[in-house]
C-alpha cells in the first residue's frame, strides 16, 4: 500500500468494514464519505461517529463528486472500477477480508500508515498482544445467531471466539439445530443479538423454549462486531471473558 502519507489525504469508504477502519484511525478532515450502513445503529456501534460524514450507497460513482484521493473497500471488484477511479484521479484500494485477529491488526497498521497516522494503530496492537498473552483455558462453545446460524471452526469468528476462551463446536452445515440443543448442547452458547429487535423467523428461533432453557449457560454478544470481525472484536473479546468469569 505504497502511497505518500498526507495529513490532508481525502479518503472515502464504500464498505462497512472499511468504514469502521476509517472512523477509528482517520484524522480531522480526512474522511469525505462513508457507506450508509455505518450510519445505522443496527449495523455498527460507531454509527454516531459515522453520521458526521456524507453517506454513500457503496458504489464508486456515489463518491467521485467529492474528489477523494483514496477510496477504500473490501473484497475484489474487477478492473473496471479501478480504471474508473483512476480517470477521476483517485486510487481504489481493495483490502482483502482478514482471516485471523493478527491479520486484522496488520490491516489496521497498513491503513494507519496510508493515512499518515501510524501511531493510531499502536493501541490496537498492544491490546491484541495482551489478549494473546493471557488466553483463558478453552471451553466448548457455540456461536448462534438468527435461524441457528453459527461459525466455521476455521474462520475468523472462531479465532476471536477462541481468544475469548471458547472453542467453536463443529456444526454440520454451519447451522445449530434445535435437535442438537435438546440432545447435546454445548457447554456455552454465545448468542448474537444482531437485529434482535427485528421481527423475523430467524429471530423467533432464538426465543424457542429449547434455547431459552439454556439461559444459565448463554452469553449474549454484540452481533454487530461480528459482521466485520474487525477492531470492535477486541473490546468484545474482553467483555466475553468477563461475562464467562462472572458465571
Amino acid at each position: 500500500m505504497a502511497l505518500a502519507a498526507d495529513a490532508a489525504l481525502r479518503v472515502a469508504s464504500l464498505n462497512l468494514c472499511t468504514d469502521e477502519l476509517l472512523l477509528l484511525l482517520a484524522g480531522p478532515g480526512q474522511i469525505v464519505s462513508v457507506s450508509h450502513l455505518s450510519q445505522s445503529p443496527r449495523e455498527t456501534a460507531l454509527w454516531r461517529s459515522a453520521r458526521a460524514f456524507p453517506a454513500n450507497d457503496g458504489k464508486l460513482e456515489s463518491v467521485l463528486a467529492r474528489q477523494p484521493q483514496v477510496i477504500l473497500t473490501m473484497g475484489g471488484s474487477g478492473g473496471a472500477r479501478q480504471a474508473l477511479a483512476r480517470r477521476f484521479g483517485a486510487r481504489l484500494i481493495e483490502l482483502p477480508y482478514p482471516s485471523t485477529p493478527a491479520e486484522v491488526v496488520n490491516q489496521v497498521e497498513q491503513v494507519a500508515r496510508l493515512l499518515g497516522r501510524p501511531q493510531a494503530a499502536a493501541p490496537y496492537q498492544r491490546t491484541l498482544d495482551r489478549l494473546q498473552a493471557r488466553r483463558p483455558p478453552l471451553a466448548e462453545g457455540a456461536f448462534v445467531g438468527g435461524g441457528g446460524l453459527s461459525l466455521s471452526p476455521q474462520g475468523l469468528g472462531a479465532e476471536w471466539l477462541a481468544l475469548a476462551g471458547f472453542r467453536q463446536t463443529m456444526i454440520t452445515g454451519g447451522r445449530l439445530t434445535l435437535e442438537k440443543l435438546a440432545t447435546n448442547p454445548p457447554k456455552w452458547l454465545i448468542r448474537s443479538d444482531y437485529r434482535a429487535d427485528q421481527a423475523s423467523r430467524g429471530t423467533a428461533w432464538l426465543n424457542h423454549p429449547i434455547v431459552t432453557r439454556l439461559k444459565s449457560r448463554t452469553i449474549v454478544t454484540d452481533g454487530r462486531a461480528w459482521t466485520c470481525g474487525g477492531l470492535a472484536m477486541l473490546g468484545e473479546v474482553e467483555r466475553l471473558r468477563g461475562a464467562r468469569t462472572a458465571r
